[in-house]
């Protein structure tokens, strides 16, 4: 049985993941910002585990890990959760800019150093669910573009330095997703949400799954995922 560490399994892409894995019988290890969270995860996928700790302070996660059980075996390390805050570097603030870039960059890459030592030993897999934004960055989403941006050089960085130790890394680039996230960014764009006109996050899902399940004689560096309407 395979064991899945899977952050933003709440809503949206890692809500999908997290059914489609409990649904096969993998094992999950279900990041939560907080108790709460955490027991509505546990409610929401019987069975798996969860772990707690604030993405948004990524100084204070392996205080707080090592004061939880962390799982002894990772097959799969999925970075999915994540935020955004639009508006013009004119307008940004510093701690706009910090809170992005915590949740969205520093803790991934502080999660991935905390949970390097299993990866290794099962020569896992690790999955940062980047965005568009990460290949080009367009007028009001600079700080988001930012932290996306320095994901991608995470992931290439860490897949040259764990290629001979067997650990795989993809980077998965969805276009606009039917998600709460999406959601927010309609309101802050001041436009329309019809959740129809964008990609369904099964279907990003599905290419995570196969990213993950693919042979041990091939490995998926980069995916991007489109609207196909």
């Amino acid at each position: 049985m395979a064991t899945h560490v899977i952050t933003g399994a709440g809503s949206g892409i890692g809500a999908a993941v997290a059914r489609r894995l409990h649904a096969r019988g993998d094992a999950l290890v279900l990041h939560a910002r907080d108790a709460g969270r955490a027991k509505e995860l546990a409610a929401q996928f019987p069975g798996s585990a969860t772990l707690v700790g604030d993405l948004s302070d990524p100084d204070k996660l392996s205080w707080a890990f090592g004061h939880q059980s962390l799982p002894d075996q990772v097959d799969s390390l999925l970075h999915v959760a994540g935020v955004v805050d639009l508006g013009p570097v004119g307008d940004l603030t510093p701690k706009s800019w910090r809170h992005q870039l915590n949740v969205n960059l520093i803790a991934p890459a502080e999660l991935t150093r905390l949970f390097l030592p299993q990866l290794r030993a099962t020569r896992g897999h690790v999955v940062f669910v980047n965005s568009g934004a990460g290949l080009s960055a367009s007028p009001a989403w600079s700080a988001y573009a930012a932290s996306k941006h320095g994901l991608k050089a995470l992931a290439d960085s860490l897949r040259g330095e764990e290629h001979a130790n067997g650990v795989r890394v993809t980077s998965v680039y969805p276009g606009r997703t039917a998600s709460a996230m999406q959601a927010k960014v309609h309101q802050q764009e001041g436009k329309e949400y019809v959740p129809s006109r964008f990609i369904d996050p099964e279907s990003v899902a599905t290419t995570i799954l196969m990213a993950i399940d693919l042979p041990r004689d091939a490995e998926v560096n980069d995916l991007t995922v489109r609207p196909g309407q």
